[in-house]
């Protein structure tokens, strides 16, 4: 938490963005095409980037198809059908300068508290470079922020080195080293064909295992974009065909008893993958296809089959001394564990130190995260979230979310600048019908079908993470801004003829602008 002695210089903005990941960077864009130009983005780090950046590890890419993993009104020239990290960073640089978001965002600036001010009708923000005062927040940290570093006995006194995933140690040469690989999902299908032919030996210890289909990913012939820009009729075709493909996969999700074709893909993969019939029946799955986060993968299975990679079908439940300890009693020697155990899906780090009108944001998600349309939470006026709760399912792309939710954001706050009103808080019973009717669909689909528990589950038998509904269900939704559904409050009489004589309850967020409106 901050102390009075870091507010040694206080900025004053409209709005205030926290965090420059795609999330970030597509708000600061989004804000500015809908006329509000006092914007500014802190991010705590050096560089923009996001998880895109925080993830270094071997292998690390996209699993959505490159050309939905870009904004709208910014197509790319991708190299390959699913895009590399490498890639996705220079996209997201090249974007930010082009389109001017780049200048708003002030780096090194990590964000230790927010408070509501309810007599000024603003939040404020101590950060470790000052105070900000603001007319409106937008959390941008995004749900892949924390990693999940799990409590294994033993681990703190491993002799060699260990390291999570998602902050990979590079300057350990896996060369000739024993590796063990604490856990399965994403991550792990990403690096372990990497590492494989570099690791003397490689132990995969997997809790649980997943449906893995194979990856369509190709190389994009060189003048396939020199095609597209003299035919954009024809991009934006095959960015539609990629976008039907992703829904039709989404639709016996919504509706399992149409999900065993798909099943019957994944078995098909696996057993063409795989001959051994052992190791076969150690990776097919207990639970529906679709009850744990999709994976796509054309290489992961093959790694596995290598002979210097062993699969333990097991939890690790203790490390003694160089010996990873599985919960089956299976005892290995490593020089090097690797945690590929995920992150605290939709966790806002900032949530105890996030002050409403009520208490923080820890404190009223304590029991259930919940946030009508995944972007307002009752009790916290003018505060935004960006992939909030509930918004995404195995196969929506992030940036079609995004736009949506921006859409959304930019005519709340247009109608802020245009009713005169200096506050909205989205109404709690608004809020409650919302939760209450999206958690009985999620009943219905297979989203809730693994026990409770995964990636999904951000809370003990919450789904905090997946919309039950269709992508195109979401935007439609995202696109109509009811005000009926908030709360509106004016200035108090003694705020609003300060502001007056300072110039600037008529200036800012709330001019009348008129501009060209949204993301997209």
């Amino acid at each position: 938490m901050a102390d009075d002695s870091i507010d040694n210089h206080r900025h004053e903005a409209d709005v205030v963005v926290i965090g420059a990941g795609l999330s970030g960077v597509a708000a600061v864009i989004a804000l500015r095409r809908a006329g509000f130009d006092d914007v500014v983005l802190l991010e705590k780090s050096g560089r923009l980037g996001g998880t895109w950046r925080d993830n270094t590890y071997p292998g690390c890419g996209c699993d959505v198809p490159a050309m939905l993993y870009e904004y709208s009104f910014a197509p790319h020239p991708w190299r390959r059908g699913f895009a590399d990290r490498s890639e996705i960073l220079d996209y997201l640089d090249t974007t930010a300068v082009t389109h001017g978001a780049d200048k708003a965002i002030r780096y090194d600036t990590e964000v230790l508290s927010i408070r509501w001010q309810p007599q000024a009708h603003r939040w404020n923000l101590q950060t470790t470079s000052g105070a900000y005062t603001a007319r409106a927040v937008i959390v941008a940290t995004g749900p892949w922020h924390r990693p999940r570093r799990p409590d294994i006995p033993g681990l703190d006194t491993f002799p060699g080195i260990a390291f999570h995933s998602a902050r990979w140690n590079h300057e350990v040469d896996l060369t000739g080293r024993r590796v063990a690989v604490v856990g399965t999902g994403a991550s792990t299908v990403q690096f372990l064909p990497e590492i494989q032919p570099k690791a003397a030996h490689i132990d995969v210890f997997q809790s649980t295992p997943q449906w893995v289909l194979p990856k369509p990913d190709y190389p994009l012939p060189p003048g396939l974009h020199r095609f597209f820009q003299h035919h954009p009729a024809a991009r934006r075709a095959l960015r539609g065909l990629h976008h039907r493909t992703q829904e039709a996969i989404g639709v016996p999700l919504r509706h399992p008893h149409l999900l065993r074709p798909l099943e019957a893909l994944a078995r098909l993969h696996l057993r063409t993958s795989v001959r051994d019939r052992a190791l076969r029946r150690a990776l097919t799955p207990d639970y529906r296809f679709g009850g744990r986060r999709l994976i796509t993968s054309g290489t992961y299975y093959a790694a596995l089959t290598r002979p210097n990679v062993r699969l333990h079908p097991t939890r690790v439940t203790a490390v003694e001394g160089s010996d990873v300890i599985g919960a089956d009693g299976t005892r290995t020697r490593a020089d090097i564990v690797v945690l590929a155990t995920g992150y605290h899906i939709g966790d806002i780090p900032l949530a105890p130190h996030l002050h409403g009108t009520d208490g923080t944001l820890a404190q009223a998600w304590a029991h259930d995260r919940r946030a009508y349309l995944g972007t307002s939470v009752s009790g916290y006026p003018n505060l935004f979230l960006l992939i909030g709760p509930n918004l995404l399912t195995g196969t929506t792309a992030v940036p079609t979310v995004l736009e949506a939710q921006l859409r959304y954001i930019t005519a709340a706050l247009n109608h802020l600048r245009a009713s005169g009103a200096t506050t909205l808080d989205v109404r709690p019973e608004a809020e409650a019908a919302h939760q209450q009717s999206l958690h009985a669909a999620l009943r219905t689909t297979v989203y809730n079908t693994a026990g409770g528990t995964g990636y999904y589950f951000g809370l003990p038998g919450i789904n905090t993470f997946c919309w039950p509904w269709s992508t195109a269900r979401l935007v439609k939704r995202l696109n109509a801004f009811d005000p009926d559904l908030y709360t509106w409050s004016l200035p108090l009489p003694a705020q609003a003829d300060t502001e007056r004589a300072a110039g600037g309850a008529d200036q800012g967020l709330w001019q009348p602008v008129q501009r060209d409106g949204g993301c997209g």
